[in-house]
């Protein structure tokens, strides 16, 4: 098992991405200000937490209600075994279907965890039925839908 050492990032490292976890339209004079520099320094450095691998892109967030992705279900998957061919076929298999938003590969009862939208319930029955039971090795499946969003963070802790 390798282990990773902490990132070093300074404070203002760790505010610029706070305020960008926030809000990653601002400008960069907005940013600047936020943090306490310039506009070249905080330039510079947001190119600099690009290029090391800590802002790894952008994107909108989307209401998912809205754009009839009306039911978030967790499904918990377990492969008839777990050989490095079972994984990768799984693994490219679900990648083609846009209704997984997530998907980890979990220790303990299950082998992966998936998060799948849907617009309705028989929706997901027709992904399930139609899409993930027919993937090869699938031998479980496990359903929770979830009743409402409590916490969505965008970024783990900065410190």
């Amino acid at each position: 098992m390798t282990q990773t050492t902490a990132p070093r990032l300074d404070r203002t490292d760790r505010r610029i991405l706070a305020a960008l976890a926030a809000d990653g339209r601002l400008s960069w004079r907005d940013l600047a200000a936020q943090v306490g520099l310039s506009l070249t320094p905080v330039m510079r450095r947001v190119r600099r937490l690009e290029t090391e691998g800590f802002i790894t892109g952008y994107a909108a967030r989307f209401d998912e209600r809205r754009l009839g992705a009306a039911f978030s279900v967790f499904v918990q998957v377990s492969l008839e075994r777990q050989a490095e061919e079972a994984l990768e076929t799984f693994e490219s298999r679900i990648a083609q279907a846009p209704e997984i938003m997530s998907c980890y590969l979990m220790s303990g009862d299950a082998d992966y965890l998936l998060r799948v939208v849907a617009a309705d319930l028989e929706s997901y029955q027709a992904f399930m039925t139609g899409f993930l039971t027919r993937i090869p090795g699938v031998a479980r499946i496990q359903s929770s839908f979830a009743l409402k969003p409590v916490i969505d963070r965008t970024a783990p802790p900065l410190g």
